[in-house]
């Protein structure tokens, strides 16, 4: 069994009299023993990296951290690179199927549990989301103190965030093009759709290299929709290589590593809150430029 202290929760509005029964209430895939089990090893922990005991009083609105327990969990077999660090911020250049954060069977397979234990911060939170199969740039908060100023920076898009893709060729269109649509949640649960009705995600599209068979993209997203680029591509008639989500789900199953999805957060760029000075960090990974004569 594989753990990392990375799950936080703050404590929703319920009737319950100790921490204990809260927990088992809201996470009924997890048995009491289990979490009489995770208190006892000091796996619960308050706001304050402090144990709490499983009979504590339930408070609503109280922080947690509680260590997530992936039984044999897999290994992504890809090495992140640790682009910079100080005081304030560290930006990760992450490889394709490498998750940020713990979701589903990644609890110690994730960006964040590595840099934790590299870094020996557990005080780092991500201050943006990239989906488990792009590669590329990911900034963390490494300091509470300042993390406010930096997630203002995403929150009223004073940050440029630049991709690549490879994608088939759109020769109809006049470039630089604008997609604007309006995107839900689909179906299954992590998919999303476009559909009728006022648009909320915008996202801008250059060709940077016209291939034989596949071109190369550059891709802005103006805002920060789940998925955008992804379905904005695929929309236009130009899935990027490798998706397996869009436009048709791929049959999900044993995890494809010779097929990786050609999308690449490529830079952010940005004022500094704190100093004022302009910063921009730029990925040391590639996209399979070959493709663009050969595809997959």
């Amino acid at each position: 069994m594989k753990s990392t202290p990375w799950s936080r929760l703050q404590l929703p509005p319920g009737a319950w009299t100790t921490l204990l029964d809260g927990l088992c209430a809201r996470f009924p895939a997890i048995d009491r023993t289990t979490w009489l089990d995770r208190f006892a090893r000091g796996r619960v922990l308050d706001a304050r990296g402090e144990p709490v005991a499983a009979d504590a009083t339930y408070r609503v609105g109280m922080e947690i951290r509680y260590f997530r327990e992936v039984r044999d969990e897999s290994v992504v077999p890809f090495e992140m690179s640790v682009l910079h660090v100080d005081e304030h911020l560290v930006v990760v250049d992450k490889p394709h199927f490498l998750p940020v954060t713990p979701a589903g069977g990644f609890v110690d397979e994730t960006v964040l549990a590595r840099l934790v234990a590299r870094l020996g911060n557990s005080a780092l939170v991500p201050l943006h989301r990239i989906d488990r199969g792009t590669a590329g740039l990911v900034m963390f908060s490494a300091n509470p103190e300042s993390r406010a100023r930096y997630q203002a920076l995403f929150r009223e898009g004073r940050i440029e965030k630049r991709y690549e893709a490879v994608a088939a060729p759109l020769p109809g269109l006049e470039f630089p093009w604008v997609r604007r649509s309006r995107l839900v949640r689909g179906e299954p649960f992590f998919r999303m759709v476009e559909v009728e009705g006022e648009a909320n995600s915008e996202s801008r599209i250059e060709v940077i290299e016209r291939g034989e068979v596949l071109w190369r993209y550059g891709l802005q997203p103006v805002t920060g929709k789940k998925h955008q680029l992804r379905v904005h591509m695929a929309a236009l008639g130009a899935p990027i290589v490798g998706d397996p989500f869009y436009p048709v789900l791929r049959e999900q199953g044993v995890e494809d590593y010779g097929r990786p999805l050609q999308l690449l957060a490529r830079s952010l760029r940005f004022v500094d809150p704190l100093s004022g000075e302009l910063r921009e960090f730029e990925s040391e990974r590639r996209l399979v430029t070959g493709l663009l004569a050969d595809p997959l």
